[in-house]
């Protein structure tokens, strides 16, 4: 009885874990600054990269040879590339994408 207790306290701790991960690789921007930085991005053109063997989602990072675009808006300290037809906001410190732009 005592290894199960212990077994599922241990999956109840994994669970939290991960839950917990989640919810900092959120990315709130304020509903102005979403709007002013999809119409950045769309007005710049910019050409887009394949990155073939990389499945492009949230939390995904960027190989060194993608060159990243500063974003002109005030407070917003991510960068964009496109990839595929997907312009995506990338943490400069991590190179990882941290949203979609649709």
């Amino acid at each position: 009885m005592t290894k199960y207790l212990v077994s599922a306290a241990g999956a109840l701790v994994l669970i939290a874990g991960i839950g917990t991960s989640f919810a900092e690789e959120v990315i709130v921007l304020k509903p102005e600054q979403q709007t002013v930085v999809r119409e950045y991005i769309h007005k710049q053109k910019l050409a887009s990269v394949s990155l073939l063997g990389v499945e492009l989602n949230v939390g995904t990072a960027l190989p060194d040879t993608v060159e990243l675009h500063a974003i002109d808006v005030p407070d917003v300290r991510y960068k964009y590339t496109v990839v595929g037809d997907h312009a995506v906001l990338v943490d400069p410190d991590t190179r990882k994408v941290v949203q979609i732009i649709e």
